[in-house]
Formats: C-alpha cells, sequence, structure tokens
C-alpha cells in the first residue's frame, strides 16, 4: 500500500467529518444545477415515467468503463442526479452560492478540524477570491480547499537537510508519548538504508524501555546506540557521544531526550543544558533540532512549538500519529503560523509509515480528494 493511501486510509475520519460537513452545508438552501445560469428546457411530451434506478453500490476510486443502462428515449432530464455526474460535479449536483453565511459557516467546519480561528478565516477567506457569489457543489469546494491547503504547505515541505559536517548532530526533543524514540529509530533506519553512518545517543536516561527500544531498533539498522546507567547526567551522555561520534567520523549523531512537559522549568532547563555541552565541542551542534509533535494533542502542538523553539531553537518538525483519531487540520495551522520545515509525517508503527511531508498528498487526504496530478 502507498504511503497516500495509508495516510488518506488513516484519516478517513477526519476526512469523512469534514465531507459531512461540506454536504450539509451546501445542502442547505441549495440550488440544483445551474438553474439561473442556463435556460429551462421545455417541457417533455408526455410519455411512460421511467422506472427509478437501482440503488447504487459504493463506486470504486475510478468509474467503471462501461454501457450506460437502456432507458426511454425522451427529451427530459432524469428526475435525480445521476451517480456519475456527482462525482463529476455536472449540471445536476447540489449547489450553494459561496456568501458570506455559506463563509461563516465554512469557518467553523475547519475551526473543528483544528485548523484554530486564524488559519481557518484565512483559508476560507482566499476560498472565496474569484468564487464569491458563485454556485459550487461539494467537489468543487473541497477541491478548492485542498488548492488552499497545499499552497499553504508548499514551503514548509522539506527533507531533513544533510550537511557536511561530520558528525551531523541531530537534537530531538519533544513532550512525554510524542513518538520520539520511534521516530529516531525509523530516520537512523532509513538515513542508514541510504548509505549515512549513524550513530544513536540514547538520552532519555530516566525511562528505560526508551533506551530498549532504541536498542532495538539500532541492531535492526545496525546502528550503534551508546547508552548511560539509569538516571545518569544527559548532557554527559551527549559529550560522550559527540566525542566517539567524531573519533568514528560518523556522519549522522541522533541525540534523544527524555520527554518533557513545556511548562516543567527543570526539565526545560536540563534540555539546556545538553545544548551548552554539545556546543563546548562543536559551536554549530547541534545543527538540527527536530521537535516531535503528536498530531492528537490538536491545538496544545502550537505552544508545545512556541516553547521549544525559544528554548532549544527548533529547526525543523516531524508530525506523528496522523491516523483516525486525528483531525489533521493543526499541521495546517503550524505551517501557516510558524512557518518552520516539515520535514516528516508518520502514520504507524512500521518503518514505511513515517515518510517525507507531500503537501498535495497530506491536503487531499484532510479533504478526501486525490492529490493533483
Amino acid at each position: 500500500m502507498s504511503f497516500f493511501k495509508k495516510l488518506k486510509e488513516r484519516m478517513f475520519r477526519s476526512s469523512s467529518k469534514l465531507d459531512e460537513g461540506l454536504e450539509a452545508l451546501v445542502d442547505d438552501r441549495s440550488e440544483t444545477g445551474d438553474a439561473g445560469d442556463q435556460p429551462e428546457l421545455p417541457p417533455a411530451p408526455a410519455s411512460p415515467a421511467p422506472a427509478s434506478p437501482a440503488p447504487a453500490s459504493p463506486a470504486p476510486a475510478t468509474p467503471p468503463v462501461a454501457a450506460p443502462e437502456t432507458a426511454p428515449e425522451t427529451s427530459a432530464a432524469p428526475d435525480k442526479p445521476g451517480l456519475l455526474g456527482r462525482l463529476i460535479g455536472r449540471d445536476t449536483s447540489p449547489r450553494r452560492v459561496l456568501d458570506d453565511e455559506m463563509l461563516e459557516s465554512l469557518e467553523d467546519l475547519l475551526i473543528q478540524a483544528d485548523m484554530g480561528v486564524e488559519t481557518a478565516a484565512r483559508v476560507a477567506a482566499n476560498l472565496a477570491e474569484g468564487r464569491f457569489g458563485r454556485k459550487l457543489s461539494v467537489a468543487e469546494i473541497k477541491d478548492a480547499l485542498a488548492q488552499e491547503i497545499a499552497r499553504i504547505m508548499e514551503p514548509v515541505a522539506r527533507p531533513l537537510p544533510i550537511y557536511p559536517a561530520r558528525p551531523q548532530v541531530v537534537l530531538v526533543v519533544g513532550v512525554n508519548g510524542a513518538g520520539k524514540t520511534t521516530t529516531i529509530g525509523k530516520l537512523a533506519s532509513q538515513f542508514r538504508a541510504a548509505g549515512k553512518s549513524v550513530m544513536i545517543a540514547a538520552g532519555d536516561t530516566f525511562r528505560a524501555a526508551a533506551v530498549e527500544q532504541l536498542q532495538v531498533w539500532g541492531a535492526r539498522a545496525g546502528v550503534p546506540v551508546m547508552t548511560a546507567p539509569e538516571g545518569s547526567d544527559p548532557a554527559s551522555l551527549a559529550h560522550d557521544a559527540l566525542s566517539r561520534a567524531r573519533a568514528e567520523g560518523v556522519d549522522l549523531l541522533m541525540i534523544d531526550t527524555a520527554g518533557r512537559l513545556q511548562n516543567r522549568a527543570d526539565l526545560m532547563e536540563e534540555l539546556a543544558k545538553i545544548l551548552r555541552v554539545l556546543r563546548k565541542l562543536d559551536p554549530d551542534a547541534p545543527h538540527n533540532t527536530l521537535l516531535i509533535l503528536d498530531a492528537t494533542t490538536g491545538q496544545n502542538a502550537l505552544s508545545q512549538v512556541e516553547i521549544f523553539r525559544k528554548l532549544a531553537d527548533v529547526s525543523g518538525l516531524v508530525m506523528t500519529k496522523l491516523d483516525g483519531t486525528a483531525r489533521g487540520g493543526v499541521l495546517v495551522a503550524l505551517a501557516d503560523r510558524f512557518g518552520l520545515p516539515i520535514h516528516a509525517i508518520g502514520v504507524g508503527e512500521q518503518i514505511d509509515d513515517l515518510q517525507a511531508f507531500d503537501p498535495e498528498e497530506f491536503a487531499a487526504a484532510l479533504v478526501g480528494t486525490e492529490p493533483q496530478a
């Protein structure tokens, strides 16, 4: 299964809720077809009414190429829009004029999708440009939304940069349970498969499970994992790991850190100490500081970025757990507000469930469409 299909499948609750909301929005005082834009057809000659079509089965991803059902010849339009007509937004689809009331309802729908008030208002306003006063179908609104979301996300969709510095130090930070350890393991394995020599420092010295998890990933990928006794000073481990990585000519040193809440001053000071120790050995270290965010935390992710960016000079983001429990729109809010690079997104536990961020695929999965060709 391709990553986009996984993303779309696991964000189905997000896209289906948005789809249901848009359907309800358009159906509320909607107008069928392009009435007012096209002349009315003359009344058809009296003839027996055609039988109503049987209920349609679920449509495949691509409409099948088949001959249309035989129907009595008549100049009258069908009583109900056909399935194909609804799918491609033909004249028979329900439409509603994009006016101030509809825009306000659309904003509310985007806020429910976790985009936040400011971003939702901006997306709705941009969508209205050139479309205000026009009758739009659900398919047209979804396509316009996907284009606008992709436009916001495009500037931040950047892979983790690789520098000539050896070792390139990547510090990984985030709150408890965000998925730091798993993300480090996946990234290390992927970089190793790409021909880079990688070392991991298990800096979460207070949680034995995190160390064990990294050791499993290290063994799987053929990557050494430096550890320290439980309860040891993580800054001391970071110092020793950088010294060893230098001596061995390692390309990439990834340093895990303990999960910490952004409102715990003592834990934040511990992170600041790690940074000071690294910079004594290399003034440019860390070369990357990745903040791992859990999509299920919603708008709280914004405050996490605020705090960690001030303390640790965050250089990029990785969003995990974009599954059926997350509404996904918070990633749009993050891009719109901070403009920090989004290097990767994750949708599961397997190594290929963490992939480089693609703005068009993400936008399509969020609104429930297909990415633009």
